[in-house]
């Protein structure tokens, strides 16, 4: 798998784990959560030369910097690693890009998401009908759906902010809720 773009991730260890895994590639490290304004003009100048791909870990601190970052660079791709696979071998550690193995990284990376600055297509209401806000399995059908779509652990808000975002179609998200509301994979008692 050969990337074009410049991946940009948290720190030097997932730099090595996506070396390792996918060989000739190239990082934008973040350091951590304290992105600062040279790193993000770096990023900025990457978009413009070769595109970039933010590859954030799936925890709050990752989606921090996610969402800071595609502010900054509105057009940047995203790739989106679900929280069960980024899970640490001992059980005192972080969930990270790390941790993931091979197969999970790149499907993540095949499925990136590019971001646009088009009006928001859809509305808390939406959220409500849908069954992904509001009621006792929300949660549940949220995190499923977001596996689905791609679109990593979020909270509601997140959830909402990402489907606009990513200018989710619509009849993907309504399958991908189908799906849950369906299957057998998941307890809803």
């Amino acid at each position: 798998m050969k990337i074009k773009e410049i991946i940009v991730v948290e720190g030097k260890s997932d730099t090595n784990r996506l070396k390792d895994c996918l060989g000739d590639v190239d990082t934008i490290e973040t350091i951590g959560s304290a992105i600062n304004d040279e790193t993000i003009q770096r990023i900025k100048l990457a978009q413009q030369k070769r595109g970039v791909i933010i590859f954030t870990d799936p925890d709050f601190n990752g989606n921090r910097l996610r969402t800071i970052i595609a502010q900054a660079v509105p057009n940047a791709k995203q790739a989106f690693l679900p929280r069960d696979k980024a899970v640490p071998k001992k059980s005192d550690g972080s969930l990270g890009i790390e941790h993931a193995r091979d197969e999970d990284i790149k499907k993540a990376l095949a499925a990136v998401y590019t971001t646009s600055d088009l009006v928001d297509d859809y509305s808390t209401d939406d959220m409500i009908d849908l069954g992904l806000i509001g009621d006792a399995h929300s949660q549940k059908r949220r995190e499923f759906v977001g596996a689905e779509l791609k679109l990593g652990y979020t909270n509601a808000k997140q959830f909402l902010n990402r489907l606009n975002m990513l200018q989710v179609n619509p009849q993907d998200l309504l399958a991908a809720v189908e799906k849950f509301d369906k299957g057998s994979s998941h307890d809803t008692k």
